[in-house]
């Protein structure tokens, strides 16, 4: 396993209590949560002298690829240096909720740059938009293929997206990671090297800032992506026809086009227009129930 680089020194003092209230607070909070976990939930053996309630700090820092020695500074309230790369890490081996991974990044004075749940660039207005394109599926999505807001009928085009953590509702992340998401795709391959060209292209502007270095290192775990990044292959955006074969009313073909939101923003929104007539009635059936489920969970 590939070790999260960390700096294993201690930082400047703090000489305000805040900053030790909140170290202190943070090693508790770490303690709580590490415990709570059992071997099982993790793919860890128990074994027969387990005496440690949950996880072990060794077991910790291993599955978050962090120094053994450094975890165990971050518990005792030690003074040291935290990069979001780690408390990502830390995040995903604790299995923190979306208020706990908040909760975290707070403490440790950080902050976190995956999307979060509420995005300040999604407007009222861009959202009343992305409604008023039903049944046409849309969402709004930043350069890095984050999906920051989407309307009902693209919540349930490729995979309930609901059902996905919002930090994890990457379009390319979703390729490899979501069964539902990939079997959706007709001609995954292509589309996979193509998102990865343009996020290559994208990220020209963004090589040293944390988000995108943190997704390009979760991208890394799959040899797939990382045969296609090799590649160094750049394009940039343009409209193109897709098809997918959504597991709830079938084969739809759509015209997808993008609408710069403005630079400043970074971000577009993306509409899928059915390409035929079958593929319409498809879409407004596919809206129908997302409906449907919208107003099953409101009962």
């Amino acid at each position: 396993m590939t070790q999260v680089t960390t700096q294993e020194t201690a930082a400047p003092r703090s000489h305000g209590t805040g900053a030790e209230v909140r170290r202190h607070e943070l090693a508790a909070f770490l303690r709580s949560r590490r415990e709570r976990i059992t071997p099982e939930e993790v793919g860890l053996p128990r074994g027969r002298r387990r005496r440690t309630p949950g996880l072990r700090r060794e077991e910790v820092a291993q599955l978050s690829a962090v120094g053994v020695t450094w975890y165990t500074w971050l518990e005792q309230g030690r003074d040291i240096q935290v990069s979001v790369q780690v408390l990502d890490a830390l995040a995903r081996t604790l299995m923190l909720d979306a208020t706990e991974r908040a909760h975290l990044f707070q403490l440790s004075g950080a902050v976190d740059p995956t999307p979060a749940l509420l995005c300040p660039s999604v407007t009222p207005a861009l959202r009343a938009m992305l409604e008023q394109l039903e049944p046409y599926p849309a969402s709004i999505q930043n350069s890095r293929y984050d999906i920051l807001a989407h309307n009902r009928t693209l919540g349930l085009l490729l995979c309930d997206l609901e059902a996905v953590p919002p930090e994890d509702r990457n379009c390319i992340l979703l390729s490899y990671t979501n069964e539902d998401w990939r079997n959706s795709i007709v001609h995954l391959e292509d589309t996979r090297r193509l998102m990865a060209a343009r996020l290559r292209a994208a990220m020209a502007g963004h090589l040293t800032e944390p988000a995108w270095k943190m997704l390009l290192r979760r991208l890394r775990e799959y040899p797939e992506f990382c045969e296609a990044w090799e590649r160094h292959e750049v394009v940039v955006a343009h409209s193109k026809r897709k098809e997918f074969l959504n597991r709830l009313v079938g084969r739809v073909v759509v015209d997808q086009s993008e609408l710069w939101l403005g630079p400043e923003l970074g971000s577009r929104m993306v509409t899928y227009v059915p390409a035929d007539e079958e593929s319409r009635e498809r879409l407004e059936r596919l809206h129908e129930i997302a409906l449907k489920k919208g107003a099953s969970q409101l009962a």
